[in-house]
């Protein structure tokens, strides 16, 4: 992986300082000691996610893939970083959640160098947003293949672990697109519901076990994706949303947070949308 860039780093560690912090006490003990994967967290709410964690005592260990225009391996190395600083245990490498050998093995390093995986947040995401009718195969598979079967892959993993120990959290991150789709995203809506699906029926099948399983159905987020949106696009998000706001990654990191906890111990198979009350619209 490449060195990460040590003024970025410097940066992003200031920013976080400056971030309200939730109150010491039992809900940050809660978590100390324990190990979470969290996918595709090199940047975003993976990366929010990862660090919030990693702040209530969490060892985490995160995957990236590199992307087409996007330096994500740079931006991986900078997670790390961050989360090395926190001093917990720390493990990142490059998987992809559609390949079920590459999940496979970084599970098993995963669970290795945490000493024990005990949460699974589903983050690795991927768009490829076309009119339905100019929409190719390729586009449906990638989008689907990520969103969807890599969540599966993901959980199918962590299963036996899970089960062994008779305790987990699973959160998938979904979108508000899966319940309110736009113009242009029939394979990411399609992906998300799936999501959705999934997580109701995982939370069925893992509840014997003591496993909670969750999703959280975030609205539009500030994130590098939302930078390339378009003015206008972006106001009328905040115009449709009764907060009058887009989200920051550490508002649905912070979300996420709370279903890892014991404090959530009683929810299972909940969709939970963190969009500002965008869907009331």
């Amino acid at each position: 992986m490449p060195k990460h860039q040590p003024d970025a780093v410097t940066a992003l560690l200031e920013e976080l300082a400056h971030q309200e912090q939730p109150q010491a006490g039992a809900l940050k003990a809660e978590l100390k000691g324990k190990g979470a994967i969290v996918t595709g967290a090199a940047t975003g709410i993976g990366r929010a996610t990862a660090i919030e964690l990693a702040r209530r005592g969490c060892g985490v260990a995160f995957n990236y893939v590199e992307l087409p225009g996007r330096d994500v391996s740079v931006q991986a190395a900078m997670t790390e970083a961050v989360l090395k600083s926190l001093n917990v245990p720390v493990y990142c490498d490059r998987c992809d959640v559609r390949n079920l050998t590459e999940v496979e093995r970084f599970v098993t390093a995963a669970q290795n160098a945490l000493g024990g995986v005990h949460i699974l947040v589903n983050n690795a995401g991927i768009s490829r947003d076309a009119a339905l009718w100019r929409m190719d195969d390729t586009a449906w598979r990638d989008v689907v293949d990520t969103n969807l079967t890599g969540a599966f892959h993901m959980i199918r993993a962590v299963a036996p672990i899970f089960r062994g120990q008779h305790h987990g959290k699973i959160v998938n991150v979904a979108a508000l697109q899966a319940m309110r789709a736009g113009f242009g995203v029939a394979n990411y809506a399609a992906s998300k519901a799936g999501l959705i699906g999934l997580t109701r029926a995982a939370a069925v099948e893992f509840g014997p076990a003591n496993v909670n399983v969750n999703a959280v159905a975030p609205g539009f987020v500030r994130t590098e994706l939302t930078q390339h949106l378009s003015e206008e696009l972006v106001a009328r998000a905040k115009g449709n949303t009764p907060l009058g706001r887009l989200a920051e990654p550490d508002d649905v990191a912070q979300v996420i947070a709370f279903l890892c906890s014991d404090a959530a111990r009683h929810i299972t198979g909940e969709i939970i949308r963190v969009d500002g009350g965008q869907a009331l619209g």
